[in-house]
């Protein structure tokens, strides 16, 4: 191979890299705000994200929300006063991300996956260890409380 292509190749690669870090990364600063989310007699602690998304979802706590199932993935709820948003596309979404989707959408994902949706990020589960197995396979009541 030549010293040109070889320079081509590095470069490209360098590049993808980059592009599969940065979509890794959280794209809002986190704050240091926190909420409890109880599933049955399970608590996760979820860190809030530092946008006006999150702190009014935060200032809204306590609630407890019915959330449904979708997509063998994530559960959801529909809220009945819509957050303000900041939407994205997300790119990779991680098990545990807490995020909106349209304005009035609450979604919890209980696993990973790349999506070409968009969402405005409102937080994540810290330790995921034992969610999925604690939302179970239909509907759950979750309750949402600032920490």
């Amino acid at each position: 191979m030549s010293k040109k292509k070889k320079i081509v190749l590095t470069v490209i690669t360098v590049l993808l890299i980059g592009v599969v870090i940065f979509m890794f990364l959280p794209k809002d600063k986190i704050s240091d705000q926190k909420m409890t989310v109880t599933i049955g007699d399970r608590n996760f602690t979820a860190i809030l994200y530092d946008n006006k998304t999150a702190q009014e979802f935060y200032d809204r706590l306590p609630m407890t929300l019915e959330m449904s199932e979708l997509n063998g993935n994530e559960k959801y709820h529909n809220l009945d006063n819509p957050l303000p948003t900041n939407s994205s596309v997300a790119g990779h979404i991680s098990k545990g991300d807490i995020k909106l989707f349209g304005d009035d959408c609450l979604v919890l994902f209980y696993e990973g996956f790349m999506s070409g949706y968009s969402y405005t990020n409102i937080g994540y589960i810290e330790d995921t260890d034992g969610l999925e197995e604690a939302l179970g396979s239909g509907s759950v009541t979750m309750t949402f409380e600032a920490k």
